[in-house]
């Protein structure tokens, strides 16, 4: 039998190290692999291990393929490869995909969780509820990895059975399969795991990031709501694509039953998360030396419901991809006796329009906020009252000020208060922390391969907790699993599903107003009515269609699903489209640095809604067709 190997990926607790365990080829078989628990245990670790890095700068391309973080495309001294920044600059090719890892890695992972479906039965020493548990897991894996296929290829190949090491060379030349067979079978998997997963884990210190129930039920909600999107539903720019049978891979009708079903769905995931104790999460540690001012409170329940790890909010979180180089990529030199650290790397640049995009304090867009008072004035001076947000007495760009929480709790800027970082108190506010950003500043363009291109930096990411030091390399970062799902994001999918199915009902409006409570804002009724040149907006399903999208990438920003998201809305060819801009950073005087420049002009077309197959994968199985466009 051909010989494996097995890698224990232990996922620890507490932000405990990685371990592997890698057993010699000389030993590892499949004769011995399932002949007692302790060697099957490895090879169900196997079948994680094949599990996506969320928030990778290497390997997701959500964080950098897209347009919501943009860095230097050429650094001297790169920190990682910056390889994904080509599929946004439009440079995707047939020849050498830079998704062919993906493409590679999900299926032997498939392979592998076929072989362990196939042979863990086998295992004499395993109790039955373990089992049946495990087999649940791995059900899981194969779901979650046919899915993360869909997204990137659209209609693929589903592995449903391993082939027979003698099976006749025609049956390995399979086709793709139609794409709601794809979601269908996702679908069925998923059903067969769900009920055999735990509701919670009860041993945190050495199975944190195993799959449960609420994991389970809230990927069924998330593929139903991407199976009824415009991308997946009633698709008419991919009628083309058929297999070389005649097989046609997209339906080009929009079928409404299948809103109907992901909102039964998100329901049931809802409800299956609260039982299993989980709620919007809000700051409130256990000490706090200094009493917090409720705009502090709010801004750190908005940073730490991503920084905390296993806080009450987070339905999964994946201890494969701990948030280690993106702090130290996203976060800037913001303690300035100490600006010459190599650790802090302060690349990962937000774009203007993405600083746009964020509420005004209103609780509304700032195109559509009525008080909004954008005058001629480029720059404005802090005054007493924005001191928690902005260092007072400082000049910064009028876009800065009376913007939503969400703002301040996400971004950093020139001027902007960078609470943490070891102080952690607001009742001192011109000892915090701010970003100092034009030239000649401390965090000013100093070198060319290193900070923001843009001006603006990922505050969200970046644990309050991280400290600098005076020594070289001192910069102690605070680790946590990358959250893949939280409960915010399946109260936005739910109003979603149901504001597509039944309009903007009170249902509709009662969720999306869970997530704005949190952020400090008033209901979408309140503000819209109050504050929106459009005040009826939230009253039609097309104006809550837009009121809950925005609300999503805002509430999810940076957390890698605005890539996703603007692709299964179909807005991508629209949105990729618009330049990344920033401010002219070569500037120290704030009349001349806060004035807009074009740092990139996007490349997307309607054929990288999809990604390309291999070329030399078409060439081995003639039965497999191209993507439109390739």
């Amino acid at each position: 039998m051909k010989k494996i190997n097995y890698i224990i990926l232990l996922l620890l607790f507490s932000g405990c190290a990685k371990y592997l365990d890698v057993v010699p080829d000389n030993i590892a078989t499949l004769e011995n692999a399932f002949t007692m628990r302790s060697e099957a245990e490895k090879y169900l670790y196997t079948c994680y291990s094949y599990m996506p890095r969320d928030g990778s700068l290497v390997e997701d391309p959500a964080m950098l393929a897209g347009d919501e973080m943009w860095a230097l495309t050429n650094p001297g001294f790169p920190e990682f490869d910056h390889q994904l920044f080509n599929i946004a600059r439009g440079l995707q090719n047939t020849v050498n995909p830079f998704s062919e890892n993906s493409w590679v890695s999900l299926y032997r992972g498939l392979r592998d969780c076929g072989i362990f479906l196939e042979n863990v039965n086998k295992v004499p020493d395993l109790e039955d509820q373990e089992r049946k548990e495990w087999i649940a897991e791995v059900t899981f894996l194969k779901a979650y990895y046919h899915f993360a296929l869909v997204r990137m290829y659209g209609p693929v190949p589903l592995i449903r059975k391993n082939l027979p090491i003698d099976v006749d060379l025609n049956a390995v030349k399979v086709y793709r399969d139609p794409v709601d067979s794809c979601f269908n079978y996702i679908v069925q998997l998923l059903d067969i795991a769900k009920d055999d997963l735990p509701l919670i884990i009860n041993n945190p210190a050495r199975a944190l990031g195993r799959i449960t129930k609420p994991m389970a039920y809230s990927l069924k909600a998330k593929v139903l709501v991407t199976a009824a999107s415009p991308l997946f539903n009633g698709n008419t720019d991919q009628t083309s694509l058929k297999n070389n049978n005649g097989t046609v891979l997209f339906n080009p009708n929009v079928v409404p039953e299948k809103w109907t079903a992901a909102i039964t769905a998100c329901k049931e995931a809802i409800d299956i998360c609260h039982s299993a104790g989980m709620k919007i999460y809000t700051y409130n540690p256990a000490f706090q030396q200094f009493q917090l001012k409720d705009t502090t409170k709010i801004q750190m329940g908005l940073r730490s419901v991503i920084t905390e790890k296993w806080n009450s909010e987070i339905i999964w979180g994946n201890t494969q991809s701990n948030a280690d180089l993106i702090q130290r990529v996203a976060t800037p030199n913001v303690d300035h006796r100490y600006i010459d650290n190599p650790r802090i790397v302060s690349e990962l640049a937000p774009p203007l329009k993405i600083v746009e995009m964020f509420y005004s304090d209103k609780g509304v867009p700032i195109t559509e906020d009525k008080t909004w008072n954008q005058s001629a004035a480029i720059t404005r001076v802090a005054q007493d009252g924005h001191k928690l947000n902005i260092r007072q007495a400082y000049t910064t760009a009028a876009l800065n000020f009376d913007r939503e929480p969400r703002f301040y709790s996400s971004l950093g800027f020139d001027g902007g208060v960078w609470y943490g970082q070891g102080f952690y108190d607001d009742g001192s506010p011109n000892a915090l922390y701010y970003v100092a950003g034009r030239k000649g500043q401390p965090n000013g363009k100093v070198q060319p391969d290193k900070g923001s291109v843009t001006g603006y930096y990922v505050k969200k990411l970046v644990h309050y907790q991280n400290t600098q030091g005076s020594v070289v390399n001192d910069y102690t970062i605070t680790s946590y699993p990358w959250p893949v799902m939280r409960l915010a994001h399946l109260y936005l999918m739910y109003a979603e599903a149901l504001n597509e199915v039944n309009g903007p009902t009170p249902e509709v409006h009662e969720y999306i107003n869970k997530i704005r409570e949190r952020a400090g804002l008033k209901t979408v009724q309140f503000s819209w009515d109050n504050y929106s040149k459009t005040p009826n907006k939230y009253t039609t399903k097309e104006g809550m269609r837009e009121i809950i999208q925005q609300e999503t990438m805002i509430e999810l920003a940076f957390e890698g699903h605005r890539f996703w998201d603007l692709r299964r809305w179909k807005r991508a060819l629209t949105e990729f489209r618009r330049g990344i801009e920033g401010w002219d950073i070569e500037q120290s005087d704030p009349n001349f640095y806060y004035r807009r420049k074009v740092l990139f002009n996007l490349q997307f077309t309607l054929k990288d809604y999809f990604w390309p197959i291999k070329e030399e994968t078409l060439i081995t199985n003639r039965n497999l067709v191209q993507n439109i466009g390739w």
